[in-house]
């Protein structure tokens, strides 16, 4: 082999410039072709403004500060979503957990400094699901990196929730339900699950299949009665009120 076939062989592949930004953090893919469009997104100093543009990964890519502020701007909720809402779109009379995105529903303990506008409903989507019978722990989002932090391709952020339960536990359905069942024809992410009192299990999750928990639970004899999530990645429902949202400060993450 010549040394230029061996430095082509070794050379960094190629990256589309919007891949690049949200592999780095600075938005999501959706936001980069926006900012790349309006000439917002520099690359080793020199504006670039053409769409599809691949980049090396040794590269420097910023984004333009204007760009930056939108990004800076664009607000998460945390909402305590009582039983009888969607998640997303409504569905079959049911109203989605959105609407109670309103200043009088807003917790008197947000700490966040953010003052409610309607602005904040541009593009505000659920980043994750809640069934209409669960409660608890529900994020709202316009950020496309929150939104890909937790329900992205390669998301490994935890979930955990309070199930209570009726029935009877099969002889090896506490083992089973940490790993070893499978949905939909593929098996489950191990998971962390013990019992929290005699009618309360707790659980711990990294992905989030439709009805998962409800599903797993019947799979070894149980039956969920009552559902909360407390938990996703660093953030704790903690105090908030049923039915009412706070903001996500801008010292919490996810991750």
């Amino acid at each position: 082999m010549s040394d230029q076939q061996d430095q082509a062989a070794s050379a960094p592949e190629m990256l589309r410039l919007s891949k690049r930004l949200a592999e780095l953090g600075l938005c999501s893919r959706r936001e980069a072709d926006e900012y790349i469009a309006k000439g917002w997104v520099r690359v080793d100093g020199e504006v670039v403004n053409v769409l599809g543009t691949k980049v090396y990964p040794t590269q420097h890519v910023e984004l333009d500060p204007i760009a930056q502020q939108i990004q800076d701007s664009r607000v998460t909720i945390l909402i305590n979503k009582p039983v009888g809402y969607v998640s997303g779109q409504a569905e079959d009379g049911y109203e989605p957990a959105v609407v109670l995105f309103k200043p009088e529903n807003q917790w008197e303990g947000d700490t966040s400094g953010v003052r409610f506008s309607p602005v904040h409903f541009q593009g505000l989507a659920p980043a994750g699901r809640l069934d209409i019978d669960s409660v608890g722990l529900l994020v709202l989002t316009q950020d496309g990196v929150v939104a890909k932090t937790l329900i992205g391709e390669n998301s490994q952020v935890e979930k955990e929730y309070l199930v209570r339960v009726s029935g009877h536990l099969k002889g090896d359905g506490l083992r089973l339900l940490n790993h070893g069942l499978s949905l939909d024809g593929e098996a489950l992410k191990p998971a962390r699950v013990w019992w929290q009192n005699k009618d309360q299990l707790r659980f711990i999750l990294r992905e989030g299949k439709k009805r998962q928990i409800r599903r797993m639970c019947e799979m070894v004899g149980l039956e969920v009665v009552g559902l909360q999530r407390i938990r996703i990645g660093r953030i704790l429902l903690g105090d908030l009120p049923r039915g009412q949202w706070r903001y996500l400060r801008s010292d919490e993450s996810f991750i």
